[in-house]
């Protein structure tokens, strides 16, 4: 039945689905993330499109199971969310896992077959490829239709509210978090926004929302994370702000900790302004760094700079220790290497 609530603070937290293809129907073997990560039994062969973290977790995770899985990318790079330097760390490991990649390439049409699927494929030339299921990891969709909204303030980016840095909509009294705000859309962002709202609404001091401070994270073997600018983008801050920038970076292979594991391979890399000793950004990849990244979101929140992170005493043997090699490389100090 059709009910009427009222109240004085309302907040839109209606999520979002997987984006879609027009005229390719989700079914037995064409999946979204949903149904790829309650598969009925092991398919032999994948193809996935598209290798943001969602695309390039799938491929890790089915991968590591013994699937052939071959990746679609339109951009010419995977993971286009992260540093350049980093998209090519990974694409290397993950090459060297036994993953296809085809970069520069998109989905032209696929069917299915008795078998799987057929997907034809258009980049540089046009190929054909056939397997038993294919994943579409091309981003997501806020639930944003049949809300009324258009009745309201409230205004969207295609399918995101659009909200300020209190998760406020054009609309008294009505906040919006969570995926249906637009990106990055991570569980912990959405966790922190619901937090957010609710003590501001409760009349409780609140910091804003620093969507720079997000750190994100993608659950493949091995690890990517991130926080703040890539050097790319760093470099045009430096040219805006007139700046000049140091960057440090430190391999996993001079880790005491990550040999002792079998994890030499990864990467640290640390982006600060030279002047201020602001920490812009960091990336890496490789073991647990979604369990390091946290120490730098930490150092962002409080404004810390490269020499506060220099002065700080990392303990040994740990891996953390990279992220002080780091800070010192950006001046050519690093210890061990």
């Amino acid at each position: 039945k059709t009910q009427t609530i009222g109240a004085k603070h309302i907040i839109l937290a209606t999520g979002a689905r997987a984006r879609t293809i027009p005229g390719v129907d989700v079914g037995p073997h064409i999946w979204t993330a949903k149904q790829a990560m309650v598969p009925e039994s092991l398919p032999k062969s994948m193809i996935i499109i598209g290798s943001g973290a969602i695309g390039i977790e799938f491929a890790s995770f089915y991968s590591t199971l013994g699937v052939k899985v071959t990746v679609v990318e339109m951009m010419e790079r995977i993971l286009p969310a992260e540093d350049p330097e980093i998209s090519k760390l990974a694409l290397d490991a993950f090459t060297k896992q036994g993953i296809e990649f085809h970069l520069k390439t998109s989905l032209e049409k696929v069917e299915t077959t008795k078998q799987g699927v057929k997907a034809t494929l258009k980049g540089d030339k046009t190929l054909t490829l056939e397997a038993d299921k294919l994943i579409l990891a091309i981003g997501i969709v806020g639930n944003t239709e049949n809300m009324g909204l258009e009745t309201t303030k409230i205004q969207l980016d295609r399918t995101q509210i659009k909200v300020d840095e209190y998760c406020r909509t054009g609309e008294a009294n009505i906040y919006a978090i969570g995926d249906v705000v637009g990106a990055p859309w991570l569980a912990h962002k959405a966790s922190h926004e619901g937090i957010m709202v609710a003590e501001l609404i409760a009349g409780k001091k609140v910091k804003p929302m620093n969507r720079s401070n997000i750190p994100g994270c993608t659950y493949s073997m091995p690890q990517v994370a991130s926080i703040g600018l890539s050097e790319e983008k760093a470099k045009a801050w430096a040219l805006e702000h007139k700046e000049e920038l140091k960057v440090g970076r430190f391999p996993f292979m001079a880790n005491g900790k990550a040999l002792a594991m079998g994890e030499g391979n990864g990467l640290i890399k640390l982006i600060f302004a030279k002047k201020s000793g602001e920490l812009l950004g960091a990336h890496m990849i490789g073991a647990e760094v979604t369990e390091l990244v946290h120490s730098l979101a930490l150092c962002k929140t409080l404004e810390a700079t490269e020499e506060d992170i220099m002065h700080t005493i990392f303990p040994h043997p740990t891996l953390s220790e990279m992220l002080h090699e780091a800070s010192l490389a950006s001046e050519g100090r690093a210890i061990h290497f």
